[in-house]
């Protein structure tokens, strides 16, 4: 066993029993925030990893367009966006199982390179949960007023969605209940959460179940081969990097359970093994899906091909009476409605969690920092995020639907910067165990570096995308694509809130507050 710096059981042992005191525990200015600790055990945690994906909302919107860039080699593009999640994931493992705290990549960026790159990689993290919390509560109203239609037989309710005001309204207090129930607590979320994602994995299973012997009743379906598992048969190189960019996007949000590890029973190991068992069902169910589908439809562009524009943004809606018959395709609507509202309840808890982190250590406003005092969650942060999300929501939808659509397609931009700098923070800050032993070579080194590059590529390649015009919605500003201007533009946003709340306070930017780790030098005990 060895000893390095300040990184050893001791100091942990000291995080964990500061949670509720508030103060900092050692000389690098790690603190306690004060959330409930203990409220959530190895199932409830993998539990929330899977819900913040909501696997089942992610098929039914991204199945057909996968399908129209890889065609049937969709499955083989899933498993290599799978590929450079799990060699990331390994980096939030390792990080979390020496520093447990909720600020994430945040936190572990300051103290791998300095309080600027730290402060902008949460900044990432927070602006992309924004848009998804937008994203999730747009799409459960639409789903929603979708399945009262089917219950009611009416396609006039249905049509309720199509009116601006209604949708609006039912979309405000779809966030409003998911407020709510983050901001009573860990327990509470735990409690929804079991039902919802239990609902739609059931319902998930049973459609791949049928899907699989409905293979050869359709004539666009198309017999299995296992060159649609190999990604080195994609036609093209664009093709297949604008698939694996919808593929990352599949897999976001297991990272939630990182985010909730000081609430969570053994914070140090029990949310790495909550995020590996969470990315193993995600992968599972989107292979056996998009196996099963392809069996049963194909991916063609034409009658029920997944690849189908008129049908591509909502598979299910398509494949439901066909695969699952009128008695039992409803339940495919009630999936994708959980699985939204769901994932809309459970994205709270990052960005919450890591304003907490930010403000604790004085990098936003201090009034963040509270909590409250019966739920033990960040109240304000919360609210604020839930106020935040309704406003982006209300004002993109009332301005423009196109630039909704274009910051949507900007948030894969997101999720590689701040996945990527957590995964080289990971390498950066264990710079030092890295010849101790072949484990902390691979899994501290190696693993996430390598994931680290390969969104790298991903997020350049996106950025070189997005200038174009066709991009999104087809929209620009001056000649370059609104996609590139939104993305960029947020980006260049953080830095410019980080400098004028740097002058606000110095020290966390002097490095006062949250100090920068440098590795001492490793000693055998």
């Amino acid at each position: 066993m060895t000893q390095l710096g300040t990184r050893d059981g001791t100091v942990h042992d000291g995080v964990r029993d500061a949670a509720h005191a508030g103060t900092a525990t050692d000389d690098s200015g790690v603190r306690g925030k004060g959330l409930g600790g203990n409220s959530v055990g190895l199932a409830g945690s993998a539990v929330i990893g899977i819900s913040t994906v909501a696997p089942v909302y992610c098929l039914t919107s991204t199945l057909g367009s996968t399908a129209g860039e890889v065609g049937l080699h969709m499955p083989a593009v899933f498993l290599a966006g799978f590929l450079p999640m799990l060699l990331v994931a390994f980096a939030y493992r390792e990080l979390n199982r020496d520093m447990p705290d909720c600020g994430t990549s945040f936190t572990w960026t300051v103290k791998a390179f300095g309080p600027r790159i730290g402060w902008m990689c949460g900044w990432g993290l927070v602006i992309a949960t924004i848009i998804v919390l937008s994203n999730l509560a747009g799409v459960a109203t639409s789903y929603l007023w979708l399945l009262l239609g089917e219950i009611s037989g009416s396609a006039s309710v249905a049509a309720l969605d199509d009116s601006k005001p209604v949708h609006i309204v039912t979309c405000l207090v779809l966030i409003a209940v998911a407020t709510a129930v983050s901001h009573r607590g860990m327990t509470a979320t735990k409690g929804v959460q079991y039902a919802l994602v239990g609902l739609q994995l059931v319902v998930l299973a049973m459609f791949v179940a049928m899907a699989f012997s409905k293979a050869g009743d359709f004539a666009t379906g198309v017999d299995f081969s296992w060159s649609w598992l190999n990604p080195f048969s994609v036609g093209s190189f664009a093709a297949f990097t604008a698939g694996l960019s919808l593929s990352i996007f599949m897999y976001w949000g297991w990272d939630t359970c990182l985010t909730a590890n000081e609430e969570t029973v053994g914070s140090d190991r029990t949310p790495g093994r909550a995020s590996l068992i969470a990315m193993i069902v995600l992968v599972g169910s989107y292979l056996a899906t998009g196996v099963a589908a392809q069996m049963a439809v194909g991916s063609g562009d034409r009658g029920l091909g997944l690849g189908n524009p008129k049908t591509s943004e909502n598979v299910f809606a398509a494949l439901a009476g066909p695969v699952m018959g009128p008695g039992l395709s409803v339940l495919l609507f009630v999936a994708v409605v959980a699985s939204a509202t769901a994932s809309l309840q459970t994205t709270f808890i990052p960005v919450a969690r890591t304003v907490l982190a930010m403000s604790t250590y004085e990098a936003l406003p201090a009034s963040y920092a509270k909590v409250h005092p019966r739920f033990k969650t960040p109240g304000r942060a919360t609210v604020t995020a839930g106020i935040a999300t309704a406003v982006f929501y209300t004002v993109m939808t009332l301005v423009s639907e196109h630039v909704l659509v274009d910051t949507i397609y900007a948030l894969g931009l997101m999720i590689c910067f701040y996945y990527a700098l957590t995964a080289f923070a990971c390498v950066w800050y264990f710079r030092a165990d890295l010849r101790t032993s072949g484990r902390d070579l691979l899994f501290k080194g190696v693993f996430p570096f390598v994931g680290g590059v390969l969104l790298t590529a991903v997020f350049a390649k996106t950025l070189y995308d997005m200038w174009d015009p066709a991009y999104g919605s087809g929209s620009s500003v001056l000649g370059v694509g609104s996609v590139f201007v939104i993305g960029v533009g947020l980006l260049a946003l953080g830095a410019i809130i980080m400098i004028a709340f740097g002058r606000r306070s110095p020290a966390f930017f002097r490095g006062e507050i949250l100090k920068k780790e440098t590795p001492a030098l490793v000693v055998p005990e």
